[in-house]
């Protein structure tokens, strides 16, 4: 009891602890004024007038997300991807946070929030239509848990701002933005590279490449999207590690290969794939298309596609894109088992072929549900030639079938199915666009065709419907018992 009364007679006014609960109202003002206070970083701090980006342009998640962990005391910021497009006038797609608070802490602060990720935990906050990414800052530590070649497995060890800012690919991708202050903090030169449109990772590359190989995959993206150089030593690392990326689970593959082709600039992604020679390690099966001017010039109208559609704000299938990408190397094996088997059982026998050598070790494994879809993509092309009057009315009502029209479309325009190709695919489309009544006329039309019973691509004679032979009933067992 004295030395407790000493401790407060010689204490000043001013540095007496506080009291109150953690959940009192007065706790919760000091966290906001805490909030409020600046916050020392040992970084390159760019006012609104110099760094330009318009708060309107943030969305209104965003905002939310940053301004709940404010006034819980916490930092947080818009960081990465969403703060390069800003400061280059150009809408982010997504806005990613920041902060030092850690998933558990985060979760209690959001409904419906929920954490992600082995390899590195995340939380995601929805809010409305939006989803937010929230990470905790990572550690820069040296004890990270990794494999043989140098690749993180585990990253859950959080940090400060600068140790975050250190743990990022790319300095451009290291810019944080503080939405209260409308500040931003570059720690690696991130505001200079922007305005040289240089691509430069930070710390030593050849590490942060064995730390995960994908970035070098980021780096190609961003080449095509941006439109920006890449410095020497980075490039230098990027052609003595590519070899790494065979140490990816294929499922990330996968997942990269889908933002590499579905971004809006899939035909420039795809000129960086093949300018730094990174398309066999990404998409073997896609290398091999690309070795031949045929197999190049379908891929490149596929994306060009792609880029369109995309750029229009319509939606893509993956199933449909990867169908496209592998569609030449299925052509080429069909044509191979055409020469003994009829047209669709050497189809099915090349489907199977090309997809079991694309789910091997060395390809990118497809998720199940698209290859289903590229299956009936694929099945539905000889159908869709053939044009049989009695498999017309069931062909437009299958739930693939415009997939496979827009396919055979394509491959007509390209000249693939010779003189008669584009008359067969407007037939279609007609077709799809007619009513009822008018189906029927137009079935009705073919049928009664001179050439009704010739493939109108080849010429050649259709096979008949083969009939079904009717059990004969037991005149005994059928002879009733008396």
């Amino acid at each position: 009891m004295i030395t407790n009364f000493i401790k407060q007679l010689f204490t000043p006014n001013g540095k007496k602890k506080s009291t109150a609960p953690t959940g009192s109202r007065e706790a919760k003002k000091r966290a906001r004024q805490k909030a409020q206070a600046p916050v020392s970083h040992k970084a390159n701090s760019y006012p609104a007038k110099k760094h330009g980006i318009n708060p309107k342009y943030i969305s209104e998640a965003a905002l939310m997300v940053t301004q709940t962990l404010a006034d819980a005391g916490f930092e947080a910021y818009v960081v990465g991807g969403a703060v390069r497009d800003l400061m280059q006038d150009l809408q982010p797609k997504d806005f990613d946070v920041a902060t030092n608070a850690t998933p558990e802490q985060i979760v209690r602060l959001f409904r419906r929030a929920r954490i992600i990720g082995r390899r590195f935990r995340i939380v995601h906050v929805p809010h409305k239509r939006e989803l937010i990414e929230v990470t905790t800052f990572r550690a820069n530590t040296e004890n990270l848990d990794t494999d043989a070649h140098g690749r993180v497995l585990r990253d859950n060890a959080f940090g400060s701002l600068q140790d975050d800012a250190i743990r990022r690919d790319l300095t451009i991708n290291a810019l944080y933005y503080d939405t209260k202050r409308q500040v931003v903090l570059d720690f690696h030169g991130g505001v200079q590279d922007l305005d040289a449109q240089v691509l430069r990772i930070i710390g030593d590359p050849v590490t942060r490449f064995r730390e995960d190989p994908v970035r070098m995959l980021r780096i190609l993206r961003f080449m095509a999207k941006l439109d920006f150089d890449v410095d020497d030593a980075t490039m230098r690392a990027m052609d003595e590690c590519k070899s790494l990326l065979g140490n990816i689970p294929q499922a990330r593959l996968f997942d990269e290969t889908l933002k590499f082709f579905t971004s809006g600039h899939a035909t420039a992604s795809l000129d960086a794939l093949q300018d730094y020679d990174f398309t066999e390690y990404l998409m073997p099966v896609l290398a091999d298309v690309l070795d031949s001017e045929k197999g190049a010039t379908w891929v490149r109208a596929m994306l060009e596609q792609t880029d369109a559609r995309v750029n229009q704000d319509k939606s893509i299938s993956p199933g449909f894109l990867f169908a496209g990408l592998m569609w030449p190397q299925i052509e080429k094996r069909w044509a191979f088992f055409e020469q003994s088997e009829p047209q669709i059982v050497a189809l099915d026998r090349a489907i199977i072929e090309v997809l079991n050598q694309s789910n091997s070790g060395d390809q990118v494994m497809i998720t199940k549900r698209f290859v289903a879809d590229m299956r009936e993509i694929w099945s539905l092309q000889p159908r869709l030639e053939r044009r049989l009057p009695r498999q017309a009315l069931n062909l437009v009502a299958h739930p693939r079938f415009r997939a496979g029209y827009d396919f055979l479309l394509l491959r007509a325009q390209l000249g693939h199915l010779g003189a008669h190709g584009i008359d067969v695919a407007t037939w279609w489309g007609n077709f799809y666009d007619a009513s009822a009544a008018l189906r029927e006329q137009m079935v009705t039309d073919l049928r009664n065709s001179p050439k009704a019973n010739l493939n109108p691509i080849t010429g050649a004679p259709v096979p008949a419907a083969k009939r079904r032979r009717r059990r004969k009933t037991n005149a005994k067992s059928a002879a009733p018992s008396e």
